[in-house]
């Protein structure tokens, strides 16, 4: 079955060229074409993608707000960012709105099938670059995994579902998770079932919001006192 695809670029001959590239690959049809974020909506209504390949720079409505709204409004649809930016404020801004994947233009059509693929099983569609970006910020941030667990957790959460919770709210994929705690990737999405059972989130995004309105991890950029 095709992944459902609308692309969303300020660019006619950027977003034309990537319809085109689209269309050479197996198991994705493009559904809709938009030139900023208020059609990237409107098309997500219209048509009901499985996926939005979203730039981040347009006018109007920028990705990350559009990519806000199609998370709120129409969950079912996953956003993959593809930009030219792979900034720290970039990256992470998108990520808090709800994207579910992150690459650069550079990347192959091969990387962005993948991309599609990853975001719709459940798993995070990143780029390599971004995988590494999103590595070097939890090892150089050690607090991440051993940041101190509070005495009283809150829904009745473990302290290992807390520990794969900021991971998850930092955007790591479950291999990364895995990797990162040294644990195996089912142990991961036992976690990751148990911790949404416990806070009532639906999925990743609700997860974080989670997350950070219960104190449990910190947006990207706010400094602890």
């Amino acid at each position: 079955m095709n992944a459902r695809v609308v692309v969303a670029d300020d660019q006619a001959v950027v977003r034309e060229g990537i319809v085109m590239l689209l269309g050479l690959l197996p198991g994705i049809e493009v559904v809709g074409a938009a030139r900023d974020g208020d059609d990237a909506v409107a098309l997500v209504a219209e048509t009901a993608p499985d996926v939005v390949l979203m730039d981040l720079r347009m006018p109007r409505c920028d990705g990350v707000e559009a990519t806000r709204r199609i998370r709120k409004e129409y969950p079912a649809t996953q956003v993959v960012v593809l930009t030219t930016f792979a900034d720290d404020d970039s990256l992470f801004t998108a990520l808090q709105a709800g994207a579910r994947g992150y690459l650069t233009k550079d990347a192959r059509g091969e990387e962005i099938a993948q991309a599609v693929a990853a975001v719709m099983s459940g798993e995070a569609g990143l780029s390599p670059k971004v995988q590494r970006r999103l590595l070097e910020r939890v090892t150089a941030q050690p607090a991440m995994t051993g940041a101190p667990v509070p005495a009283e957790l809150p829904d009745g959460l473990t302290p290992r579902e807390v520990e794969v919770l900021v991971l998850i709210a930092e955007g790591l994929s479950n291999a990364e998770i895995a990797r990162t705690l040294h644990i195996s990737r089912a142990t991961v999405k036992t976690h990751i079932n148990n911790l949404f059972a416990k806070t009532g989130a639906r999925d990743r995004t609700g997860a974080v919001r989670y997350a950070y309105g219960r104190g449990l991890a910190q947006p990207p950029g706010t400094s602890v006192t």
